[in-house]
C-alpha cells in the first residue's frame, strides 16, 4: 500500500507542479551558464511579499523583521555559531538577587541619523509606545515580561499605589487628574531610565531568557520626535531616523526597498556593503531566473524566496549551482492549525485522525524537496525546552490508528464527514502542501476537504478568531531561543496569539509556571509536558516540519553566514570580486 501510494504521489507531484520548471537553456546539445565574474557593486535580494511597514513596533512577519534589523539596534543580540546572548546596543547588564530587576548599561556612541545621541530615553519611549492599546502592536505581548505591561496592553486598572489616569502610551496623567500626590520614581510600567544611558526593567517574574528577549524589535529605542512630528508618515524615506548599520534610501511600495550605510553607525569603517537593494519577487521560479542571469545575489532560506522544490534536483547536479548552494538550520516550525472551535474541529477524535493520516516524510521528500526534518512537535530542536524527536512525542504517521480514530469520532471511512476548509497564505510550495495533504485525506480516510489561497494580508487578517477557517496554515520561527517564545506565546489562551481558539487549563498553568521559575530543568520537564498536551493528547496543531534553510550566494559575496532567526547580519558581509 505504501508503496503505491508514494508511487501515486510522485505522479501527481510531477503533473501537479513541475509545470512550472525552470530550465537552462541549451546550445549545440550542451547546457549553458551564465556566469558573471563580478558584483554590480551593491547586494541584491529577493523578499516574495512586499515590506508594508519597517516600524519595529509594528513588525509581523519575517521580511520586516530583516528590514528592521538592518535599520535599529537591539539592546542584545546573538553569536551566530552558538546563539548565545551578546550585548549590541547595551554594553553590560546585571540582574537583581530575585531575578526581577534587570539594568542594562548602553554605549554611548550610537546617534540617529541627524546626530542626536540614542538614549535610554528613546528606550522607555518605544516601548510605552508599543504598549499601548492605541499602538495596536502584533507583538505587544512580549512586553508582557514586564511589571504592568498586560494590564496596560489589555486595558486593565493598574495599581502603583495611587488613583490616576494613563495617557496612551502607559505614562501617568498630568497632574491635573491626579487626586494624589505621585512619588516622582513610581512608573505605571516595569521599564524606566535612571540616567541617559542606563535603563532598569522591573519584572512580573523572574525570567532567565529576558536578555533574549530584550533583543526584539519592540524592545528597541524608537525616535520620539520623528514619530510625534510625522505620525504614520515617520517611515518613509525623507523622514525617517535609524540607528543601525544602514539608513532607508528609497521604499517603492510593492516593487522595492534600497538601503544605505548609515556614516553615524558606531561602527561604520566596519560595513563593507554601501547599498542594500530588496526587490519584490512574486515567485521563487521567477527568483531563481534572475539568480541563474546574475540579477540576484542571494536568494533561498525562506525570507530571501524559497528554493523552488522542483528545481532542487537540478540545482543539485548544476556544475555552478550546486557550488553556490548553502544549507543552514532554520529555527522554524511549519505546523498546521486547527480551529478548535469550529465544528467538526472542535471533537480532538477529529484531529487526532487527520494528523495521523498526514505522511511528512513523503511531503517533505517527493513534494517540498527539502532537508527538513518532520515535526511531531512544535519547539524546534535545539532551542531550550524542545522534545527532542527519539522521544517521540507527538502523533506519528499511522493510518490504520487514524482511520480507527475518525470512526470513533463518528465518521467510519470517512462517510458523512462535513466540508472542511484548509486555507493558506500563498506561494508555490504552500500550495503544493496543501494540494499535498488534501491528496493524502483522501487517500487514507477517504475525507474531501476544499484547500483555498489567500494572499499574505488577507490571510493574516482571517486567521484571527472568530474568522478562523477550519485548517490553516502557519509557520513560526524564534524571536529568542527558548520554549517560552513558542508554547506561552502563540497557545496560552489567554495571553498568547492563540490562533487556534483553545483552552486547555492544564497547559496554561504548565506554561505559566514554566514561565516563572529559575530552575531549568524543571522548565525542561514542564515544557515536555506542555508539548504532550498541545501536540499528542489534544493534537490541537499539525506540526509538519523543522525547517532547514537552502540558500545560493554567488562566490562574490564574502563572509556570509545565516542567522536562523531575528534578521541577517548584512553589516558583516562583504562583495569581494
Amino acid at each position: 500500500m505504501m508503496s503505491k501510494f508514494f508511487n501515486f504521489l510522485i505522479v501527481w507531484f510531477f503533473i501537479v507542479v513541475t509545470s512550472g520548471c525552470n530550465q537552462q537553456s541549451q546550445e549545440n546539445g550542451q547546457e549553458v551558464v551564465q556566469t558573471q565574474p563580478e558584483h554590480v557593486g551593491y547586494l541584491r535580494i529577493p523578499f516574495n511579499w512586499p515590506v508594508t511597514t519597517i516600524d519595529p513596533g509594528l513588525t509581523k512577519d519575517l521580511a520586516h523583521i530583516e528590514v528592521v534589523e538592518q535599520l535599529f539596534l537591539g539592546l542584545t543580540d546573538f553569536d551566530p555559531k552558538t546563539y548565545e546572548v551578546l550585548p549590541e546596543l547595551a554594553t553590560g547588564w546585571e540582574v537583581s538577587d530575585d531575578g526581577m530587576v534587570y539594568t542594562f548599561k548602553l554605549r554611548q556612541d550610537v546617534k540617529w541619523t541627524r546626530g542626536e545621541p540614542v538614549t535610554a530615553h528613546d528606550i522607555v519611549w518605544a516601548i510605552r509606545r508599543n504598549v499601548a492599546p492605541k499602538t495596536n502592536s502584533p507583538n505587544a505581548y512580549t512586553l508582557y515580561t514586564l511589571k504592568n505591561a498586560e494590564a496596560i496592553h489589555r486595558g486593565k486598572p493598574v495599581d502603583v499605589s495611587g488613583v490616576y489616569t494613563l495617557d496612551d502610551y502607559g505614562e501617568p496623567a498630568t497632574k491635573q487628574s491626579v487626586d494624589v500626590q505621585i512619588p516622582s520614581d513610581v512608573l505605571p510600567l516595569g521599564v524606566r531610565a535612571i540616567d541617559d544611558y542606563t535603563v532598569e526593567f522591573t519584572l512580573e517574574h523572574p525570567a532567565g531568557y529576558f536578555p533574549a528577549l530584550a533583543s526584539m524589535w519592540t524592545y528597541r529605542p524608537l525616535p520620539r520626535h520623528v514619530i510625534e512630528q510625522y505620525g504614520d508618515d515617520w517611515t518613509e524615506p525623507e523622514y525617517i531616523q535609524t540607528n543601525g548599520s544602514y539608513v532607508l534610501a528609497e521604499w517603492n511600495k510593492g516593487s522595492q526597498l534600497i538601503l544605505k550605510k548609515n556614516p553615524y553607525y558606531y561602527d561604520a569603517k566596519s560595513v563593507n556593503i554601501s547599498e542594500v537593494h530588496y526587490y519584490i519577487v512574486p515567485e521563487s521560479t521567477l527568483g531563481l531566473a534572475m539568480y541563474e542571469q546574475n540579477e540576484l545575489d542571494i536568494i533561498g532560506g525562506q525570507v530571501y524566496l524559497n528554493l523552488p522544490p522542483e528545481d532542487i534536483p537540478r540545482i543539485k547536479q548544476d556544475p555552478i549551482l550546486r557550488k553556490e548552494r548553502q544549507m543552514s538550520p532554520h529555527f522554524c516550525t511549519e505546523w498546521y492549525g486547527f480551529n478548535t472551535r469550529r465544528f467538526p474541529m472542535d471533537n480532538p477524535l477529529v484531529r487526532k485522525a487527520i494528523s495521523a493520516a498526514i505522511d511528512k516524510q513523503t511531503l517533505i521528500d517527493i513534494v517540498v524537496q527539502g532537508n527538513h526534518l518532520t515535526a511531531t512537535t512544535f519547539t524546534r530542536p535545539p532551542i531550550f525546552g524542545s522534545v527532542d524527536p527519539s522521544e517521540e512525542v507527538g502523533i506519528q504517521f499511522n493510518p490504520k490508528q487514524a482511520k480507527a480514530w475518525l470512526a470513533e469520532a463518528g465518521y467510519p471511512e470517512g462517510k458523512g464527514f462535513p466540508q472542511v476548509i484548509l486555507m493558506y497564505n500563498f506561494d508555490e510550495t504552500r500550495s503544493n502542501i496543501a494540494k499535498g495533504i488534501k491528496t493524502i485525506l483522501k487517500h487514507y480516510l477517504n475525507i474531501d476537504i476544499e484547500v483555498r489561497a489567500l494572499d499574505y494580508d488577507r490571510y493574516l487578517d482571517i486567521i484571527y478568531q472568530p474568522t478562523t477557517p477550519h485548517i490553516f496554515r502557519m509557520g513560526w520561527c524564534a524571536d529568542y531561543p527558548d520554549a517560552n517564545n513558542w508554547l506561552h506565546e502563540v497557545f496560552h489562551p489567554d495571553k498568547g496569539i492563540n490562533w487556534i481558539g483553545w483552552k486547555n487549563q492544564e497547559f496554561a498553568e504548565v506554561v505559566d509556571k514554566a514561565q516563572r521559575i529559575s530552575d531549568q530543568m524543571v522548565r525542561k520537564q514542564l515544557y515536555y509536558r506542555a508539548e504532550q498536551i498541545l501536540t499528542e493528547e489534544e493534537a490541537a496543531i499539525i506540526p509538519l516540519y523543522f525547517s532547514s534553510a537552502q540558500f545560493l550566494v554567488k562566490p562574490w559575496v564574502k563572509g556570509w553566514y545565516n542567522m536562523a532567526f531575528g534578521g541577517q547580519h548584512i553589516r558583516n558581509w562583504s562583495l569581494e570580486n
